[in-house]
């Protein structure tokens, strides 16, 4: 399986990662959604790289252009509710995409065990596409891994990608172990190296869907 990296290299991502990051500038929610949105695009450019492209004749006004356009059909899937402007980012660039939606949560069984639950999904045929999955924040890998289990039941795509912000280095080892090694690409802006007692990523960001949306009531 392939993982790239892509805060690796010095880019204006990196900035919309420290924002998400920053304790004070995260409080502005709308901010916080626009720059998870700006990462997205920038995801969806780097992962249009690797599409299949053929030659075709444009037509313009004053005569015909030779363009290599993208050949694949693409799904974009989200994990609800955190990768609502995330999916908004990969569709402003993959504007022609299916789309696909599967809600995953967290049911604990006490203060710090708990079991990922899958409640609703809606996908078209992922027969021979190119499958994205997006969800910004991938803690142990658990609700990428039951997203994509839930998403086989519409078919088998030819390719898959995976696109989180920030991962934790446990997280990055799961998926390697549980996904099609030779089918899959992992993509990441930044990989933290723990996780703490309740799984979440540290020093990560903390709970993306409430710091895009509002505290949820348990």
């Amino acid at each position: 399986m392939k993982i790239i990296h892509l805060g690796e290299s010095n880019s204006i991502l990196n900035r919309f990662v420290a924002e998400l990051r920053d304790v004070k500038i995260q409080k502005e929610r709308m901010r916080f959604r626009r720059n998870i949105e700006r990462i997205g695009e920038i995801m969806a450019y780097e992962i249009s790289k690797t599409f299949a492209y053929s030659q075709k004749g444009i037509v313009s006004p004053l005569g015909t252009a030779r363009m290599y356009t993208p050949d694949v059909r693409v799904v974009i899937s989200t994990i609800l509710r955190a990768g609502l402007p995330y999916h908004q980012g990969f569709l402003s660039y993959l504007d022609d995409a299916e789309n696909a939606f599967v809600s995953a949560y967290r049911k604990y069984k006490d203060r710090l065990n708990f079991d990922i639950h899958i409640e609703y999904i809606a996908s078209p045929s992922l027969t021979g596409k190119t499958l994205i999955i997006t969800d910004p924040m991938l803690a142990t890998g658990s609700s990428m891994e039951l997203a994509y289990r839930a998403l086989k039941t519409k078919g088998e795509p030819a390719c898959i990608h995976l696109a989180s912000i920030i991962a934790s280095r446990q997280a990055v080892e799961y998926i390697q172990e549980v996904m099609p090694a030779g089918r899959t690409t992992l993509w990441l802006a930044a990989i933290d190296d723990d996780l703490n007692d309740h799984s979440y990523i540290v020093p990560g960001l903390g709970d993306a869907g409430d710091l895009a949306y509002g505290e949820k009531e348990d």
